[in-house]
């Protein structure tokens, strides 16, 4: 199934996507689906051209990995790390998948990093790689959008990572059984329609399966927390000179098997 969340007269609503068609559900918000309850309809499907797309869900908990995938380490100049690299996103970051992002005038160096997001449908605690997947409910694709002055002059990348809408997800979170192997998706990016990645997640130090169970040994993971799974090579810090996003530019991500998400960066 896909799951997503629109805009209703109130606030979001859940809904099922099929096809060109979106299915109200009687949830009071897609974490109840991701943690299990039936999908039960609530209303006549609506044209997915209709409605405005919400973040799929607004995550207790939002996670990033940093440098985990080993083109991407290399254009940095570093080394790719023994164990994964844990950072927070703070829940005003959450942006829905069309933005804006707005540029903050406290960097002068924005970037963008196309990623593999991962839903959690089941507590996670303390659990081992191989029952890992067992407690992901699907994924989605998210921009991990970066201050990269920030992140290099700053020991704490709150600022750096959690600007407000720094974080645009979605366009709806696909099922696991319907995603397939979260290690064979194609992720690619384009900024104003000049492709900057194009990369196999079978390029990450730490598959899916791993960054689960280790995040799990910090504290529990529960029903809609979010792990971001690290970028590939590509950003506009690796470019030769750098390139960095500007108000105006148009960011699109798309990952195989789960959609597309497109936003604009714009003034404050």
């Amino acid at each position: 199934m896909r799951v997503c969340s629109f805009q209703g007269s109130d606030g979001p609503l859940p809904g099922l996507v099929e096809g060109d068609m979106v299915v109200p559900l009687a949830a009071s918000s897609s974490i109840d689906v991701i943690a299990g309850a039936p999908p039960v309809p609530a209303g006549d499907p609506l044209p997915l051209s209709s409605v405005v797309l919400e973040a799929p869900v607004i995550p207790g908990n939002a996670l990033g990995i940093g440098l985990n995938y080993r083109a991407h380490a290399a254009e940095t100049g570093k080394p790719p790390p023994d164990e994964p690299v844990l950072f927070a996103k703070m829940r005003g970051t959450v942006n829905r998948p069309q933005g804006p992002v707005v540029h903050p005038d406290w960097t002068r160096r924005l970037d963008y990093e196309g990623e593999l997001g991962v839903v959690i449908g089941h507590t996670a605690h303390r659990v081992p790689p191989e029952r890992a997947l067992d407690h992901v409910f699907g994924y989605m694709v998210v921009d991990d959008v970066s201050a990269r002055n920030r992140q290099k002059s700053e020991p704490q990348w709150i600022r750096a990572k959690s600007g407000w809408g720094f974080m645009p997800m979605g366009p709806w979170i696909t099922s696991a059984d319907e995603a397939g192997d979260p290690q064979d998706m194609r992720i690619r990016t384009w900024v104003n329609g000049e492709l900057r990645q194009d990369t196999s997640t079978a390029d990450m130090i730490f598959p899916v399966a791993e960054l689960v169970s280790y995040a799990s040994q910090v504290f529990p993971l529960e029903p809609g927390d979010v792990i971001t799974t690290g970028t590939p090579s590509g950003v506009g810090v690796g470019m030769e000179p750098m390139r960095f996003l500007a108000p105006g530019d148009i960011v699109r991500i798309e990952i195989d098997r789960l959609g597309a998400i497109e936003h604009e960066v714009v003034l404050p």
